[in-house]
């Protein structure tokens, strides 16, 4: 039987550790290309999650003798394109390193294939719920689609969180236009149309995926740019109440990541899912509010808390349709927000002290 090879971005971190497993069952060979960037992986080490069966290639995807090197040992049938900088907030302030390693390190990775003549039988990209930015909203009474653009500082710091006479609009891929509000969101957009342009010209089959708000055991604790639902279980674990930004009614689609694990890898195994971008989530939209009370209950801690602080960057609302997801992958979530919380609670307390 020939080898068959895939490669994953970025694989040593949250995500690629959680559908590792899944891909040595489907691939011979399983490689993890990963910089072990200081703010996931603190210890710089091969993280215990990645099974002893992946092969883990430390190098940054910007830096073109990386690929020389990797492209010299193997030849990936497969890749899924992990690896990016990520955080909304985190991007308007350091927008350098995440256009470098979103949208150079997509473009030097497709530059390395093509000096050696080869187009992977197909990409998967983890794109971003992100890209949607505010998403689209419709006038109070009415059935058409307006896109009300960003939240201004006037509009935020008069604490003005919901666009006036306008109602959210979950999104769809299929319909709803992309306008996103950070750099980060812009990042991916830009990922999604340069992955476009290069299959369409060399082949390979492309599927994106754009996910929700991703959380669930084995993400990094240590990272303070992502994981709301792991920073809410710290502070209510530690006896303090969770503090909501603006007034906690924000909408959100919380997946846990096995949801997420299953979606990815039923996409590789579906045919049909090439040329498609699908949204990932739940279909379910929970206030940051809610979710802040299930991990409060669960904790015994003290009521979550009004701040009234705000961050820019954000949306106000984020929420998907999953049903063309549903359809297309035969695929649909197992897990609601309360048995996920359970699920990342109890991994937690593997992770920290007891007086932590």
């Amino acid at each position: 039987m020939a080898e068959s090879v895939c490669l994953v971005t970025g694989g040593a971190g949250f995500i690629g550790c959680a559908i590792a497993q899944g891909l040595l069952h489907r691939f011979s060979r399983v490689i993890a290309l990963d910089v072990l960037h200081p703010q996931i992986h603190p210890s710089r080490q091969r993280p215990a999650a990645l099974p002893d069966a992946v092969e883990l290639v430390v190098g940054d995807i910007v830096e073109p003798s990386t690929w020389t090197s990797l492209l010299a040992r193997a030849k990936p049938d497969a890749v899924i394109h992990l690896a990016a900088e990520t955080g909304t907030g985190q991007s308007l302030t350091d927008g350098r390193r995440h256009t470098l390693v979103n949208v150079t390190g997509t473009a030097t990775m497709l530059d390395a294939f093509s000096a050696v003549n080869h187009v992977p039988d197909q990409i998967l990209l983890t794109s971003s719920r992100a890209v949607y930015g505010e998403g689209s909203w419709k006038p109070v009474g009415s059935a058409s689609i307006v896109y009300p653009g960003q939240r201004s500082r006037a509009q935020l710091a008069n604490g003005e969180w919901d666009f006036r006479g306008l109602v959210y609009a979950s999104t769809e891929a299929a319909s709803t236009v992309p306008h996103p509000v950070s750099i980060y969101g812009a990042t991916k957009l830009a990922q999604e149309h340069i992955l476009m342009a290069w299959t369409s010209s060399f082949g390979g089959k492309l599927k994106i995926l754009r996910l929700q708000n991703v959380y669930g055991p084995g993400q990094a604790l240590a990272n303070s740019y992502t994981g709301i639902v792991s920073l809410f279980c710290r502070l209510a674990r530690s006896g303090e109440s969770v503090p909501l930004y603006e007034d906690g009614r924000m909408l959100r689609d919380f997946i846990l990541i096995d949801d997420v694990a299953a979606a990815m890898l039923r996409t590789l195994d579906v045919d049909e899912a090439a040329g498609e971008t699908l949204d990932v989530g739940t279909g379910v939209g929970v206030t940051l509010e809610k979710i802040a009370r299930i991990i409060a209950d669960h904790y015994g801690a003290p009521e979550p808390h009004v701040c009234g602080k705000y961050r820019f960057g954000d949306v106000r609302h984020a929420t998907c349709s999953v049903r063309p997801t549903q359809d297309i992958l035969s695929w649909q979530c197992a897990n609601d927000v309360t048995v996920g919380v359970g699920k990342l609670a109890t991994w937690i307390e593997t992770q920290l002290p007891q007086n932590n």
